[in-house]
C-alpha cells in the first residue's frame, strides 16, 4: 500500500500522480467501506482520480528514483527496439506496451518508431498516424517520469534519450 505524499505512475491514461489522501468514499459508485487513493495527476492538477486501494483494474507503481533513472538512461543503447511483424498488430502492440508504463518498454517503442521514421523518410514516405500518436505518448510518459526523478525538464530528457538512440545506429 502506498502512503499519502507518494508519487506513483498510474497506467498510461493518467501517468505521474501524487497521492493526496487515502479514504473511504461517500458516493453512490464507491464500494462501501473500501479504501480509495485520491490522486492528482501532475500534468492535470485540476483533475482528481479515485482508485481503489485493492483494485486490480489500474496498474500502479512507485515512480523511479534518481539512481534507477540514470541506470535506465545508461541502458538505452542496449534496449532492443520493438519489432512488429504486421501493421495490423501495430496499434495493439503499442497500446499494450504503453499501458505497461515500464520505462524500458517505452524506450523500445521510441527506438522502433525513430528507426521506422528514418526509413520512411529515406523512402520519401510520411509517417503513419498511428506511429506518430504512439511515439508522442511514449515520449511524454517516459520523459515525464525521467524528468521528475532527475529534477530536470522533459525537453532535457528528450535530448538526452534521443542522443543515445542516434549514437546507437
Amino acid at each position: 500500500m502506498f502512503k499519502i505524499g507518494d508519487y506513483v505512475v498510474v497506467n498510461a491514461n493518467y501517468g505521474l500522480c501524487k497521492i493526496e489522501d487515502i479514504a473511504c468514499l461517500d458516493i453512490s459508485m464507491a464500494i462501501k467501506g473500501e479504501l480509495y487513493y485520491l490522486m492528482i495527476p501532475l500534468e492535470e492538477i485540476d483533475a482528481k482520480l479515485y482508485i481503489p486501494v485493492n483494485g486490480t483494474k489500474h496498474k500502479i507503481r512507485k515512480v523511479i528514483n534518481e539512481e534507477e533513472a540514470w541506470e535506465i538512461i545508461g541502458e538505452v543503447p542496449e534496449i532492443e527496439e520493438m519489432l512488429i511483424d504486421s501493421s495490423r498488430l501495430c496499434e495493439k502492440k503499442y497500446k499494450e506496451a504503453i499501458q505497461s508504463c515500464e520505462p524500458r518498454i517505452l524506450i523500445s517503442i521510441i527506438k522502433s518508431m525513430y528507426y521506422r521514421r528514418r526509413k520512411r523518410d529515406a523512402q520519401g514516405k510520411k509517417n503513419t498516424v498511428i506511429d506518430e500518436r504512439y511515439f508522442k505518448i511514449a515520449e511524454n510518459k517516459l520523459y515525464e517520469e525521467l524528468a521528475f526523478a532527475l529534477g530536470k525538464n522533459k525537453n532535457e530528457m528528450q535530448k538526452l534519450i534521443m542522443n543515445r538512440i542516434k549514437k546507437n545506429k
